[in-house]
């Protein structure tokens, strides 16, 4: 069994993630062109960061209709893994596997720096390690990580315990917090905080290997 990393064009992030997973990890990757369909052998997939199509219309909102997300609909239908890192979170909420939607920075600036975060959830492997309450440090870069939902979807969000991780301290204006969502059934996570950046100790924090290594078993 390996792991998919989809590379949609203007993907900036997809050799970050295969260097973390594949390099850090020790995990069997390959790379997932934005037209394949094949998902055959995989046990997780992984949209990953960067500006999907140029994100010229808005974020997420092109990749959405990739052959490969054909494809990924089936997959996460069947209880395949998926993680989406930034900008793929973007893509999971355009796609409806996530509810809700990410808009520009309440301070209308790129924001790049490590975070603070904090579990709110243990319900799925994703952070099944981790107790609510514990935290991590794990790095930001993004223009578009608001995170915001109807009241109706927050309470869901809430009753759900779906709602993966909240920020210590709000970089984006994000509604609750809230920096990472996995849905009902718990196999899809989304996240802003980049966690194939914090895999390797010459790069500072470690706390991004829990959330990877979740990606196998």
């Amino acid at each position: 069994m390996s792991i998919g990393i989809v590379v949609f064009p203007g993907s900036n992030c997809d050799r970050d993630v295969r260097w973390a997973t594949e390099g850090c990890l020790g995990f069997s990757t390959k790379f997932l062109w934005h037209e394949s369909r094949d998902l055959s052998g995989l046990e997780a997939v992984v949209l990953p960061g960067g500006f999907s199509y140029g994100d010229y219309l808005r974020c997420g909102a092109i990749a959405r209709f990739a052959p490969v997300l054909e494809a990924l609909i089936e997959f996460v239908d069947n209880g395949g893994k998926v993680l989406g890192i930034c900008n793929g979170f973007q893509v999971l909420t355009e796609l409806g596997l996530l509810p809700g939607a990410l808009t520009r920075n309440s301070g209308l600036h790129f924001v790049c720096k490590d975070v603070e975060l904090e579990v709110v959830s243990q319900r799925t492997s994703w952070l099944q390690n981790k107790n609510p309450g514990d935290l991590l440090t794990l790095p930001i870069a993004h223009g578009e990580g608001r995170y915001q939902c109807s009241k109706d979807t927050l309470h869901k969000l809430e009753d759900e315990d779906a709602i993966a991780l909240r920020y210590l301290i709000n970089p984006n204006g994000s509604i609750s917090d809230i920096a990472g969502i996995t849905n009902k059934s718990g196999n899809v996570l989304g996240l802003m905080p980049h966690p194939e950046r914090a895999c390797d100790p010459l790069t500072g924090t470690l706390d991004g290997r829990e959330i990877l290594e979740a990606l196998i078993g």
